[in-house]
């Protein structure tokens, strides 16, 4: 896979997490609490500009999913390795609700996710 082009979303940021499988997968299926290797790009929601990328650094990342903002931990269990799915993300299960705790703080945040081993 290539690294996704995000639009540049339209209307009001939804206040709940919201998933999209763009590419579903056949692998094995990432599980709440479990360990998963991704490639991703983030945008922030409002101005559509990158603020990460692990396309951008060349190589993936693994980590363990409970270790990581609420809305991925509750938006990537039941993804399946080779999949590719997008997030929108309000701020209190992004960065929380405040910009002087986090610099992404109040923001909704969209990441696509694809999702290398599980």
């Amino acid at each position: 896979m290539d690294k996704p082009e995000i639009d540049r979303p339209t209307g009001p940021a939804p206040t709940d997490l919201h998933s999209e499988d763009l590419t579903v997968g056949d692998g094995a299926e990432a599980v709440a609490g479990g360990n998963v290797t991704v490639h991703y790009v983030g945008v922030d929601y409002e101005t559509g500009e990158q603020f990460d990328s692990s396309w951008d650094r060349g190589e993936s990342i693994t980590f363990p999913l409970n270790g990581l903002i609420q809305g991925w931990q509750e938006g990537i269990p039941g993804m399946k390795v080779g999949g590719r799915r997008q997030l929108v993300i309000p701020p209190d299960k992004a960065y929380g609700t405040s910009a002087a705790l986090h610099p992404l703080g109040g923001k909704t945040l969209v990441f696509v996710i694809d999702l290398l081993d599980a």
